[in-house]
């Protein structure tokens, strides 16, 4: 059994690992045709990094990308360059206007409680209401109409610049 073995050990063929000797071409004879496409999955692959160059947009270049941030962080500056100025919050009482609307205006009030302490222009950071009444209101047996009292508001505190 062991004999048989051996013998057929030796009339296999040998294993090769894909590698094939090319003949060389003689030089009456013609050169070989071209290799067909291969569609194997590699192919697939390739084709598809070569169709997306021309769908994505170009990598910008080192020196482009540091001016882009560098723009970037100019305009950045600029729009905190407000916040950056010395300022100062202030308290005090300032009325707040009346819009067209009805509604409190404490720009203008913060403006003008930033004057009187020196400075140009403020925002709001504090306010208050309070309702102020005609003295009819206080008259034993008045019966109170909508137009008797109104509510006025003030800025109490501000940043200035």
């Amino acid at each position: 059994m062991l004999a048989s073995d051996l013998a057929f050990a030796q009339a296999a063929p040998p294993i090769s690992l894909g590698v094939q000797s090319q003949p060389q071409p003689q030089p009456n004879q013609a050169a070989p045709p071209e290799r067909e496409e291969n569609l194997g999955l590699i192919n697939e692959i390739s084709k598809l990094f070569e169709k997306s160059k021309s769908i994505l947009p170009s990598l910008k270049s080192p020196g482009e990308t540091v001016d882009d941030l560098n723009a970037r962080a100019k305009d950045a500056g600029e729009g905190l360059s407000a916040l950056t100025r010395p300022s100062l919050i202030v308290t005090g009482r300032a009325a707040c206007l009346v819009a067209a609307n009805g509604a409190p205006d404490c720009k203008a009030g913060a403006d003008k409680l930033c004057q009187s302490k020196g400075y140009k222009e403020g925002k709001s950071l504090d306010t208050d209401a309070a309702e102020k009444c005609s003295p009819i209101v206080f008259v034993p047996g008045h019966k109170r109409r909508p137009n008797d009292c109104r509510t006025e508001n003030f800025v109490t505190r501000a940043i200035c610049q």
